[in-house]
C-alpha cells in the first residue's frame, strides 16, 4: 500500500474511531452539561494545542517537511491553544469567557481546515513519513479536535431553554 493511501486510510479511520467514541461517551455527557461547563471541557482539551509547535522543532520532524504546512500548522495550533487557555482563565468573567470560546473555536477550526488545504497542496499524504513521530497528530489528535469544534459550534448555536437562559443570566450577575 502506498504511503499516500495508507495516510488517507488512517486519517479516515481516525475520524471513524473518534466519532464512535464521541457519540457513545462524550456527546451524551456534553449535552447534559450546562453550556458553560460543556464549553469549558472543550476548551480544556484545546488548551493543549500548543503541542503543535512540534511541527517546527528541529530533530522531531524531517527538515524536508514542507514549511507551508509546518509553520502554519504550528502557529495556528499555538494561537488556538492560547485562546482556549484565555477562555479558561476568564471563566469568572463570563462575557470574556464566551468571547474567547468563540475565538478559539473559530481560529481552531479555521486552522484545521487550512492545515488540510496546505497538506494537500504540499502533497503531505505522500510524504507523511517526514512527520516522524508526529505522524500521530493528524491521525489521532486532529480528528478529535475537529469533532469537538463542531460540537462546540453546535452547543453555541443551539437554542437554550428558558430555564437555562435564566440560569445563565443569574450566574453572570
Amino acid at each position: 500500500m502506498s504511503p499516500d493511501l495508507l495516510f488517507q486510510l488512517q486519517l479516515v479511520l481516525g475520524y471513524v474511531a473518534w466519532l464512535l467514541c464521541f457519540r457513545a461517551y462524550v456527546w451524551p455527557r456534553l449535552k447534559s452539561l450546562d453550556p458553560f461547563d460543556a464549553q469549558r471541557a472543550i476548551a480544556t482539551l484545546h488548551s493543549f494545542r500548543f503541542f503543535g509547535l512540534v511541527f517546527i522543532l528541529p530533530g522531531v520532524v524531517s527538515p524536508e517537511l514542507p514549511a507551508g504546512f509546518a509553520v502554519f500548522a504550528a502557529y495556528g495550533d499555538l494561537a488556538t491553544g492560547v485562546l482556549a487557555m484565555l477562555a479558561l482563565l476568564t471563566a469568572r468573567m463570563r462575557p470574556l469567557f464566551w468571547l474567547f470560546v468563540v475565538a478559539f473555536n473559530l481560529v481552531g477550526a479555521t486552522d484545521l481546515i487550512l492545515d488540510y488545504y496546505h497538506a494537500i497542496q504540499s502533497d503531505l499524504p505522500a510524504r507523511a513519513g517526514e512527520l516522524g513521530a508526529m505522524y500521530a497528530i493528524p491521525i489521532i489528535y486532529v480528528p478529535v479536535l475537529m469533532i469537538t469544534h463542531v460540537a462546540a459550534f453546535y452547543l453555541l448555536l443551539r437554542p437554550q431553554s428558558k430555564a437555562a437562559r435564566s440560569d445563565l443570566s443569574f450566574r453572570e450577575s
